[in-house]
This record gives C-alpha cells, structure tokens and sequence, in this order.
C-alpha cells in the first residue's frame, strides 16, 4: 500500500474508471478532473463516489478543462500530486474528421497546457500520456515502439503532437513523463459509440427481441483488442520505473470487425449474417487497415503481458449487456454497463458515428 496522490484527467471515462479503482487499491488518494456538463457523466465511477462509500474519502472531483491553462496550473497547486495520469482527450476519430480544430486543440494542445501547468509548478510528478496506436496509421504491422508515426485523421494527427510534445518536455526540461501506446482496449464500459460496445450490445438487444439489425461499416477493419483493466495496469508499471520511456501496450493478435461481430452474435446464439448491414455513414474518409502492436518491450521491462484475447473479450462483453437487459426487465433499472452502479440508455437508434479506434 501507498500513500502517494494521484491526479486522473478523463476519470469518468473507461480507462480512467479502471485506473481510478486501481490506484485506489492500492491505497492512493485519486484526484480527478472533471468538466462541467448539464449531466452529471459519472456513471461509470458512481460506485467509487456513491454517498457513504468508503472510497469516498480518497477519490476527489475537481472542474477543469483542457482549454484552460490556468485551471490546470492551479489544480496541480492546489492537489501537487505524485503521479499524474492524462487520459482526457476528444477520442472519437469520426468526429475528428468534422471537428479537426477542435481536435486538435483538445488531444493536441490540452496535452501541451498540462505539460506547461507541470513545469511552471515545478512539482516533480510523474506524467503519463495516453497515445494511441492511431498513430501509426498507414505504417504496416506490427508496429512497435520504432515503427514510423503516419497517421490518417485528425485524431491521430493530434495524438501524435501529444505524443512528441510529452518527449520534448522529458528531454527538454527533464519531467519524468512517459507515452503509453495503448492498441484498442475495450470493456463492459466502452462507450456506446466505440465499435466493440456497438456490437455486444446490439448483439444482447437482437437476442432479447429488442432490435433487428445492427448497421455497421467497415468489416475487414483488423485490430489488435486488448482488456481495458488489465491496460490501466500496464500504465501504472510505467510511472513506476525510475527512468522515463515509451511502450506499446497491445496483445499482438490482429482480429477483423467482422470477427468480433462473429464472437459475439455466436456467444448469444444468433447467426450475425442473418441481422448485420453495412451503412457506408460509418465508412471514415480514410480508414487504418489493419493495427497489431509487438508489446515486446512491455513486457521485458514492466513484466507486463496480456491474458485476455478478443474472443474472450467478446463473450466478456455480449455477458454484460445480456446481463444489463435481464436487470431492466425485472425492473432493476440502475445496472451500469459493467452490471452496476449506474443506468443505460434503452433507446434502440444507433449512434451518429461508430468507433473502431
């Protein structure tokens, strides 16, 4: 157990509720930041948050924003954390494509505002950067921690000035900042825009009668998927280790959308063919053929390695959602989308973009 402090940027999404049970775990006291919205957006921490939990009094919520160099500056002041994990970012690559200078000054430059809020602070906390095997884009796999950066939307463009910007500040004013190229890692908590939670969840909806068809759009997309919990470990590993470096995180094994769908829709006992369509709204501008990451050095260095593969992903996720379906029949009405905590949307229209990275 520890009693370090550590601050989270993007607590409330998949990654940073994982990171955030995590590290209270291990007995730190968590920090996150939030941004103000007309909803509260915590349901996937509301386990951690509820009134009377007895994590309460290490978890704290603070407002911030990345465009806001002095909030960030006095939130650091204010929390000085040992540890500082920067997850939040616009992450959906659809969108980036319609939205680029939003993008871009959130993923790209708010990675720059927290930077710069470490070093006017001068507090000698450890920075995580969440990149993404986005990045490599074009670049033929497998791709590995020297393969070259090409990559082919606006979210991937500014995750790769995220990235650069965390190692000119390591190598320039010497922060203790590491970049955790994490290939897709998903869960029971993806959002339901992201490709994986689309298809567990319609997959669980076809079988309850609840939906006809599910409607997606690049089959032959092929990604290297991984387990989110066991992802948020591998960034703590690296804050751990003395000297700053940069890792890829991923299980090797490259896997199609159409194989995900096939996981899933068989572990419910439909045959997908039967309920899935193309919709050429979720084909992207330009598309990422094929991500497979070679975490070789993750594991040589961390002692970190991968137990949970695709297939099981699947079944991991198409259980949730099936499990989230039976609680809203019997009336249960507050099942999150891990199976607690916290309610699901029931709406049977699909979402205006589709997430594969």
């Amino acid at each position: 157990m520890t009693s370090k402090t550590a601050l989270i940027t993007g607590i409330t999404g998949q990654d940073g509720s994982y990171l955030a049970e995590l590290l209270l775990s291990k007995g730190y006291t968590v920090h996150g930041v939030v941004r103000r919205s007309s909803g509260s957006g915590l349901d996937r921490i509301a386990h951690l948050v509820g009134e009377g939990r007895a994590t309460e009094r290490r978890l704290r919520l603070h407002h911030g924003d990345l465009s806001d160099g002095a909030r960030l500056i006095a939130l650091l002041g204010q929390v000085e954390p040992a540890e500082i994990y920067h997850l939040a970012a616009q992450s959906d690559v659809h969108v980036s494509f319609e939205q680029p200078e939003y993008t871009g000054a959130v993923t790209g430059l708010g990675t720059t505002r927290l930077l710069e809020a470490l070093r006017v602070t001068g507090l000698p906390a450890r920075f995580y950067q969440a990149s993404s095997s986005e990045m490599f884009g074009a670049t033929p796999p497998p791709q590995d921690e020297e393969s070259p950066l090409r990559p082919r939307s606006p979210y991937a463009a500014a995750k790769v000035y995220g990235y650069w910007i965390t190692r000119n500040y390591r190598e320039s004013y010497g922060v203790h900042a590491v970049n955790g190229i994490m290939f897709n890692h998903e869960s029971p908590r993806r959002g339901e825009g992201f490709v994986t939670r689309k298809i567990a969840r319609a997959a669980a909806r076809i079988a309850r009668g609840e939906q006809r068809y599910l409607y997606l759009g690049n089959l032959d997309a092929r990604r290297d998927w991984g387990y989110a919990p066991e992802y948020v470990e591998a960034m703590w590993r690296m804050l751990q280790r003395d000297s700053p470096d940069d890792y890829v995180v991923a299980t090797g094994t490259s896997y199609s959308v159409r194989d995900f769908v096939a996981f899933c829709f068989q572990h419910v006992g439909l045959e997908w063919e039967r309920h899935v369509r193309v919709d050429e709204r979720y084909l992207r501008p330009s598309d990422v053929s094929e991500l497979v990451g070679d975490a070789s050095k993750a594991e040589r260095e961390l002692g970190w390695k991968p137990v949970v593969f695709a297939p099981d992903l699947a079944r991991i996720m198409a259980d949730a959602e099936m499990a989230a379906g039976r609680a809203r029949t019997a009336g249960a009405g507050d099942c999150g989308p891990d199976g607690e905590g916290a309610r699901l949307r029931t709406t049977d229209h699909a979402p205006a973009t589709t997430r594969i990275g």
